[in-house]
């Protein structure tokens, strides 16, 4: 049994130990942050609270996707018109399975969202083919898009994302996130945490969003996208507000399976700590 002095030095230690735990959030550094590439700026005044690698041109994965989806919004088709899912759609590059089987019948809506909340390949594929003249003019419009946004070191050749010859750097991605927070539908569609589809056939099929976050009640997100290929790494990008203040988060090539979303967490938990000011700049390696 505790005497009455030892066991209020026990309740004390009891409480010293979150008091501990926050302290050890507040020390975090952001040169310890994982992702090879890592821009975090202002929406507002594109003022760089820092930076990392942010010139190097990489793949960027199914970041793309958020392109694709400008492009389809901007050719202003009907997003009720129905598209049906063909052999065209199927993954040829990295074999990759989607639960939307050939002859499905979706609305361009619906594929829409898959994209961007999902990350569905065969969506975004079938998306990129049924446009006026097909895939070749589709990306040809994403090129086209990437240069009215100021993406000069951007190049795009397909709408997945599947190719690693999608390439762009990190400043060229938050100039694409800031791009793509102007559509309504693709802040609603990136930010959804879950969707229901019912095929023609009478099947639902339920998707979650790939990013984690976006359920998090510790998180204010306005846009989202994250991205998979070998050759990129993992990937995300994010419109978010942290203490009050509207950002733009982009950070590239994270290997560890959940380490993009540790360096999310750990941005935000110093910025709630440090404030906004700016942190020096990690040289391109």
């Amino acid at each position: 049994m505790w005497t009455h002095g030892e066991a209020a030095q026990q309740q004390r230690k009891k409480q010293a130990r979150p008091a501990a735990a926050a302290a050890s959030d507040s020390v975090t550094d952001l040169s310890d942050l994982k992702s090879s590439a890592v821009m975090i700026v202002r929406q507002d005044d594109g003022s760089l609270l820092y930076s990392k690698n942010i010139e190097t041109v990489v793949p960027i994965a199914s970041i793309t996707k958020l392109m694709t989806a400008m492009v389809v919004l901007d050719a202003k088709l009907p997003l009720d018109d129905y598209v049906i899912i063909t052999t065209d759609d199927i993954d040829d590059i990295k074999g990759t399975r989607s639960r939307l089987k050939v002859g499905s019948r979706l609305t361009r809506d619906d594929l829409l969202r898959l994209a961007l909340m999902a990350s569905e390949n065969r969506a975004a594929a079938a998306l990129t083919r049924a446009y006026p003249g097909g895939t070749p003019a589709f990306v040809a419009a994403m090129n086209e898009k990437a240069m009215e946004l100021g993406m000069y070191r951007s190049r795009f050749v397909d709408g997945t994302g599947l190719s690693s010859e999608n390439v762009s750097t990190a400043r060229d991605l938050a100039t694409m996130v800031k791009g793509a927070y102007q559509y309504p539908l693709i802040r609603e569609y990136s930010t959804e945490t879950a969707h229901t589809v019912t095929l023609a056939n009478g099947r639902s099929l339920q998707y979650r969003n790939s990013n984690r976050l976006v359920q998090n009640p510790d998180w204010h997100i306005g846009l989202s996208k994250t991205g998979y290929i070998s050759e990129a790494g993992r990937c995300l990008v994010m419109q978010t507000v942290i203490s009050a203040t509207p950002l733009i988060i982009v950070l590239l090539d994270s290997w560890g399976r959940l380490t993009r979303i540790g360096d999310a967490n750990r941005i935000r938990k110093w910025i709630e700590v440090n404030g906004l000011r700016p942190v020096a700049t990690r040289p391109e390696s």
